[in-house]
């Protein structure tokens, strides 16, 4: 399989933002996807620092999955990489693409020296659990996932 992973460029976000649909659809949630394709293009161009990154994987120079992340940081380990999605499309699946775009941002993590990767994965989707597992990942069911979404933050009263 002569895959193809490199960072995103601004003519690669349509098709990335599609993508980022099919995801949505495979995770059973299309509805949670409120950002327009716009609003993705100008937060991935903002400024001289970008909100996140995007690499892409393609396939006979067709982009066949994503990996976007950004750098965060934790008060108790330091700089840290959090992959935000992972997809590979459904027909290029079990051909070892996904393994080249984590294995890329395995190296991103090493030359970053950061002292975490993490990420989420839904507790049904046993192939993700499975592909993960694969690299020793803890996946960890102490920690509860915490949000406001927008209209909360709106509606939170603040002194």
């Amino acid at each position: 399989m002569d895959v193809n992973i490199r960072h995103a460029s601004n003519e690669d976000l349509t098709k990335v933002h599609k993508l980022i649909g099919e995801l949505a659809a495979y995770e059973e949630a299309p509805h949670e996807v409120t950002l327009d394709e716009a609003t993705f293009k100008k937060d991935f161009q903002s400024g001289h620092k970008p909100y996140f990154n995007i690499l892409v994987a393609e396939f006979e120079q067709t982009i066949v999955g994503f990996a976007l992340y950004f750098f965060t940081y934790s008060t108790w380990k330091g700089r840290c990489l959090y992959l935000e999605d992972f997809y590979v499309k459904a027909n290029h699946r079990r051909k070892r693409i996904g393994q080249a775009l984590f294995e890329a941002i395995l190296t991103i993590a090493k030359e970053e020296a950061v002292k975490r990767l993490a990420w989420q994965v839904l507790e049904w989707n046993e192939p993700a659990i499975e592909f993960y597992k694969q690299y020793n990942a803890e996946l960890d069911p102490e920690w509860i996932n915490g949000r406001l979404r927008e209209n909360q933050i709106e509606a939170a009263k603040t002194r």
